[in-house]
């Protein structure tokens, strides 16, 4: 109650208004929103924005500690110091050691995300004098989860900064961005730093330092951090990893993104509490599979094989799409963002299937990026209210020409 009260105290006797909505923020945080509407029709719900965004941080956390684990297992086993873990429940992966490799390498990198971003949400609401929003919560979280593990904090800060500010503040702040604002700081990484987020020696920690000291002539044994979708975009494959491991995301990869089990987990979580929209998760999934049996089914083996590597991920079996990249992240955590995606059914269902058709377009026809999934979702949020256009048009002119046959 004492910092209940010494915030109220401050907001009732400081002069300068302006720093009122940061300390509108804390109090928020640790107790209740002390604002009510007074007029107009409105509804009584249990929800609000800070508990929806709680609601996704709560889907989000068993992918985070799952890349922690690894984090440090990937790291160790590129070394050759443990043996393959056998299955998710393997005793090589789920040790102590993994974990602390996991938390000397993520957690700074969830705090320069919530530091950073939080510390521009703060400045904004003081210049502009309005309420902290929660918007930042939930993509203080996806932002560590999806970049390499041993991306600068400098770059990450950097780009936290500019995925603020452009993608969500210059727009007007939470409910009025147009882009996703986690996608938007991943494509800013990606273009701006693009050594540090492909390649084959930025998914596994050490790697980039080790090819550095064999660059300078120090005799050490270089690491492997290529990834799944790297080595068949080459025509080749990894050694050792099979299906099973791929859907329990035992795989080098983004921090939280390769578990596909704790996906599909955090997926039945947000549709079970009506946060998620199933509608653009499935629609994502089904128009990722139509691309990749368009692709099976027009290309031949043998062509491929005579063909330059350009062409290595036509042959991928249609359905191992879902399991070796971030598809099924991006449709669960992403796609499915309400602010950026369509709001109509109907358009849900065509925004979806176009994120998953051209993301396995963008991942096969650009082997330098065969992650496609974020520049696919990132354009059709740029689409969102055109397609959601078009559908209430469509609504509203078959219901003119009810009416007109009912008068005739």
């Amino acid at each position: 109650m004492g910092l209940k009260s010494n915030l109220h105290n401050f907001k009732e006797k400081n002069k300068d208004k302006k720093w009122i909505p940061a300390f509108n923020a804390i109090h928020t945080f640790l107790y209740l929103p002390n604002e009510t509407t007074h007029n107009g029709t409105h509804i009584k719900v249990a929800d609000d924005l800070k508990r929806t965004m709680n609601t996704v941080i709560m889907a989000l956390v068993p992918c985070l500690i799952f890349g922690m684990f690894n984090a440090g297992y990937q790291h160790y086993l590129a070394q050759g110091l443990i043996e393959s873990a056998d299955g998710f429940l393997g005793a090589s992966f789920w040790t102590l050691d993994n974990l602390i490799i996991g938390l000397w390498k993520v957690l700074p990198l969830v705090a320069v995300s919530y530091g950073v971003g939080l510390a521009v949400e703060f400045v904004f609401a003081i210049i502009k004098g309005h309420e902290v929003e929660e918007g930042y919560l939930v993509t203080g979280m996806l932002v560590p989860l999806i970049v390499p593990i041993d991306i600068p904090l400098w770059m990450l800060a950097v780009a936290v900064i500019f995925g603020v500010v452009i993608g969500k503040e210059v727009f007007g702040g939470t409910g009025m961005n147009i882009l996703n604002p986690a996608l938007t700081i991943r494509a800013f990484l990606f273009f701006a730093y693009p050594t540090w987020m492909s390649g084959d020696k930025v998914w596994v920690h050490g790697a980039v330092e080790r090819d550095q000291m064999i660059a300078a002539g120090q005799n050490v044994d270089a690491i492997s951090g290529e990834t799944l979708l790297g080595a068949y975009a080459q025509n080749s494959t990894i050694a050792g990893i099979d299906y099973w491991d791929m859907f329990w995301g035992i795989i080098p990869g983004s921090v939280g993104e390769t578990s596909k089990f704790l996906i599909i987990i955090g997926a039945l979580f947000l549709i079970f509490a009506k946060i998620g929209s199933w509608r653009i998760m499935l629609s994502t999934v089904i128009g990722a599979l139509a691309m990749g049996l368009i692709f099976n089914g027009v290309v031949s083996a043998e062509w491929i094989s005579e063909s330059s590597k350009f062409y290595g991920l036509m042959s991928v079996p249609f359905w191992q799409h879902l399991i070796i990249g971030s598809i099924l992240f991006g449709a669960v955590y992403m796609a499915t963002d309400p602010v950026t995606a369509s709001q109509t059914n109907k358009g849900k269902w065509i925004y979806g299937f176009l994120i998953g058709f051209i993301s396995i377009m963008i991942r096969v026809f650009n082997p330098a990026y065969p992650e496609g999934v974020f520049l696919a979702i990132l354009l059709m949020n740029v689409f969102a209210p055109t397609i959601d256009h078009y559908v209430v048009q469509g609504n509203v002119k078959r219901r003119m020409k009810r009416v007109k046959v009912k008068a005739a």
